[in-house]
């Protein structure tokens, strides 16, 4: 439902509105404008009333931006539950932030929801939920930037690591604590301590509990058939960061580390060249009981062909009869 105020100022720009949406047809011949009006009288709708409310000055010119990129969301077809998420419960959040750069908040938080829900298996509803509860340490674009890609690597983006610990030194460091431990009981008293223990191990975090489950592994991959990553049941070599991938004729990097797992393109060669021994003194495999150093872990696969290997910080663990790939950590 629009708003008055919003309907207000829609009406008060109506031949420039009007003419934005003509040219988008010109360029856009597939342009739905039924979609976009639903766009409108929903997210945008939501967008322009945190503008009536929190920056009532610069309410033109929120509008105005919520248009345009409203816009180019529907003439590319983006304009769906996941934008409408972002647009209505976590760009209220920014609203100060809002009212200084419309455009450029809510192009980056966009922009970075779509990203985040094509890269199965991150976890959008938790990236969310993050970004809502650290808005308000948030005080520019730049925090805004680094607190999204901190944010994206514990919702499951493994390769955002290296750079989210990186970019962490750039913040203040109550909001650099906050957005990697959040209220985890545990957490470093320091940024420093806290960015130590992160780099000294990849499968360590400040939740103790999440430690615990983190003990027996995470899974990534399934059937192609049921909507998974592989055709053929995966074999595994180890990497310097990860485990290099083949099933059938795709190859992958398998990253992994405390928040999940992601599988990124690679090519034969790459998996075909000369590894690292794959056995590691700390790790005994006997049927299904699986022993890494003194944690025993019982494997939900048939003991005949189970293969475990292992890099410098964790194994891989892979079966003829599983489309799946456990990944435990080594310490």
């Amino acid at each position: 439902m629009i708003s008055a105020q919003f309907a207000n100022l829609l009406a008060s720009g109506r031949p420039e509105f009007n003419r934005r949406v003509a040219e988008a047809r010109r360029r856009y011949p597939a342009f739905d404008v039924n979609a976009f009006g639903a766009f409108l009288s929903t997210s945008a709708a939501a967008v322009a009333d945190v503008a009536a409310l929190q920056a009532p000055e610069r309410a033109g010119a929120i509008v105005m931006a919520a248009y345009d990129v409203a816009l180019e969301l529907v003439a590319h077809g983006q304009a769906g539950s996941v934008v409408e998420q972002v647009w209505r419960q976590l760009v209220p959040c920014h609203a100060a932030l809002l009212g200084e750069q419309p455009a450029a908040v809510l192009g980056m938080l966009t922009n970075a929801a779509l990203h985040l829900e094509k890269s199965r298996p991150a976890r959008l509803p938790e990236w969310l939920a993050l970004m809502a509860a650290l808005a308000p340490q948030v005080a520019d674009l730049r925090q805004l930037s680094t607190v999204g890609q901190i944010c994206a690597w514990r919702a499951g983006m493994a390769h955002f690591r290296h750079g989210a610990i990186t970019a962490a030194d750039t913040l203040p460091e109550p909001l650099a604590l906050a957005a990697f431990a959040g209220g985890a009981s545990g957490a470093a008293p320091s940024w420093a301590t806290l960015r130590e223990a992160l780099q000294a191990d990849l499968w360590w975090t400040p939740d103790a509990a999440a430690r615990e489950r983190l003990a027996t592994g995470i899974e990534i991959g399934a059937f192609t058939g049921f909507g998974g990553a592989f055709a053929q049941p995966p074999e595994v070599r180890p990497a310097a960061d990860g485990f290099w991938v083949r099933s059938g004729a795709r190859y992958s990097l398998l990253l992994a580390d405390a928040c999940g797992a992601m599988l990124h393109g690679a090519a034969e060669e790459e998996y075909a060249q000369a590894q690292a021994p794959t056995t590691d003194a700390r790790i005994s495999l006997s049927g299904q009981r699986l022993t890494i150093i003194d944690r025993a872990i019982m494997l939900d696969l048939p003991a005949e062909q189970l293969r475990v290997v292992c890099n410098a910080h964790s194994v891989a663990v892979t079966s003829p009869y599983s489309h799946a790939i456990r990944v435990l950590p080594l310490s």
